[in-house]
């Protein structure tokens, strides 16, 4: 019998677990919002007797037999500081599908996607999903590792954006860079010791399909990332000098790039 070399061995374990791979989001609007969404595979839903009547009309659309609990015993493996909101839905996490079939657009405007190197911080994650929406970003794409996967707190902060916003997550950004740059893609790197501002970058350019690419507060971009870009550019401040969390710079860079 011919033996399986082990990075096969290896693959087929990460992809059992990723099957296996649960979310507990949490909050009347992320609950809502999930259980609104055809797409989501839903599978526990627990509710205390006030939250069941605020999400009625969610939950007898979703199909769903909730657990109604005491308020004071909530069952749900939740962090004890979650704000739970006396709501909580076991979910697996959505698939998107391929970056490049994400990346497409419709056509009708010109493509914008967000690219986020080893953000970590759920809360910005989160709140960058929700500008992307807000913006009309295409997807917001982020590392397999060292990133914020899919959780309540990311579910909460991006308050509803996560149902509709696409979260792709890469195993490798500078190897998803070069893809979209393949595909038209103009890269863009966001550091604040750019010689030039995203508007002069894009000066007779908002016609084309736009990547901004983000990294984490501190560390900003690695240098591979760095290199892989087309250019790097920074927000225009009022003043001499100012900086942003990583999150408020994506919703600003959006607008700055919109075409």
């Amino acid at each position: 019998m011919v033996k399986k070399p082990k990075w096969v061995v290896a693959k087929e374990q990460a992809k059992k677990a990723s099957a296996a791979e649960t979310v507990w989001l949490f909050g009347l609007h992320a609950v809502r919002d999930a259980l609104q969404n055809p797409a989501r595979d839903k599978l526990r839903l627990i509710l205390t007797p006030n939250a069941a009547a605020k999400l009625a009309d969610a939950v007898a659309g979703a199909g769903m037999e909730p657990e109604i609990v005491d308020p004071r015993k909530f069952s749900a493996p939740l962090d004890p500081q979650s704000v739970h909101q006396g709501a909580a839905l076991e979910v697996r996490p959505l698939n998107w599908g391929r970056l490049e079939d994400v990346a497409l657009g419709d056509g009708a405007r010109p493509p914008r996607v967000v690219l986020l190197d080893r953000v970590t911080d759920p809360h910005n994650v989160g709140a960058i999903l929700r500008s992307a929406e807000v913006f009309g970003a295409l997807a917001v794409v982020g590392t397999l590792h060292h990133s914020a996967p899919e959780t309540g707190a990311l579910a909460k902060t991006a308050s509803g954006a996560l149902e509709r916003q696409p979260y792709l997550r890469e195993r490798n950004l500078a190897d998803a860079m070069e893809r979209l740059r393949a595909m038209g893609y103009l890269l863009l790197g966001l550091d604040g010791e750019a010689e030039q501002t995203i508007e002069a970058a894009l000066e007779g350019r908002r016609d084309r399909a736009v990547a901004l690419v983000l990294g984490a507060e501190g560390p900003g971009l690695r240098q591979k990332t760095r290199e892989t870009c087309d250019a790097l550019v920074r927000i225009d401040f009022a003043g001499g000098f100012g900086s942003l969390n990583v999150s408020n710079a994506a919703a600003v860079a959006l607008y700055a790039a919109r075409g």
